[in-house]
C-alpha cells in the first residue's frame, strides 16, 4: 500500500522532486487567487512549493503560479505572511496535543530531570527566554534538538499556563508527530 508520505510532487521553483509531505500545497479559490491547502483537501489541481520562504517569494515575484495553474492566477501580497501563520498555528496546536497526552513536560527543573533519565525526545525553548535560561537549556540538551520558534506569551496562551519558557517532550510517537510540525515551521522561517 502506498503511503501519502511516499507521494512525490515537483516544486514549481526548484524544479526538485521530493516527497509531497515537505513540499507546501496551494490550490486556486473559485476566484482564481492562490491559495495555501497544506492540509491537502481542498479541491481542484495543487501546486507545490518546497518548504521554504524564499521558495515561496520567489514564485510570486516570477508569476509561477499562474505558469503552473496555467491560469491567470490572483496571488494576493499577504500569501507569505498567511503560509507563515497557519504553520505557526499548526506548530502551537501539536503542542497543546502534546500537553493534552501528557507527553509535554514543562519547567526547567522538570526538563532537566527527563532529558538526564533519557525520557525526552527534544526540547523546546521560548525565543524570549533570558540569555542565562538560554545557556542552562544549550548545556542540558548536548546534541539533541532544541526549537526556539515562539515567544513566552504564545506558549502560554496555546497551553493555558503562565510563564511557559522551557519544554520537552517524551519520546513517543506523538512526539515524532509534533517534531516533524515544528520542524516544518523552522524550515520555512529559516530558508
Amino acid at each position: 500500500m502506498i503511503k501519502d508520505t511516499d507521494i512525490t510532487r515537483k516544486c514549481i521553483v526548484s524544479g526538485e522532486v521530493k516527497k509531497k509531505h515537505l513540499l507546501l500545497r496551494f490550490t486556486l479559490a473559485p476566484d482564481n487567487t492562490v491559495i495555501p491547502d497544506f492540509n491537502k483537501k481542498l479541491p481542484g489541481k495543487g501546486v507545490y512549493v518546497c518548504n521554504k520562504k524564499t521558495a515561496l517569494l520567489k514564485a510570486i515575484e516570477k508569476n509561477l503560479f499562474a505558469k503552473a495553474f496555467k491560469v491567470k492566477a490572483k496571488v494576493d501580497v499577504s500569501l507569505v505572511s498567511m503560509a507563515e501563520a497557519i504553520l505557526r498555528k499548526k506548530g502551537l496546536e501539536s503542542i497543546n496535543l502534546a500537553r493534552k497526552a501528557g507527553i509535554l513536560i514543562t519547567g526547567f527543573e522538570k526538563v532537566a530531570a527527563a532529558v538526564k533519565k533519557n525520557k525526552a525526545a527534544f526540547m523546546l525553548k521560548a525565543n524570549d527566554a533570558g540569555k542565562d535560561g538560554h545557556d542552562k537549556i544549550l548545556l542540558l540538551a548536548k546534541g539533541m534538538e532544541v526549537f526556539s520558534l515562539y515567544s513566552t506569551m504564545e506558549l502560554d496562551k496555546a497551553l493555558d499556563k503562565v510563564n511557559t519558557v522551557h519544554a520537552a517532550f517524551e519520546k513517543s510517537e506523538m512526539a515524532n508527530n509534533v517534531y516533524k510540525d515544528l520542524d516544518k515551521l523552522r524550515s520555512f522561517i529559516e530558508n
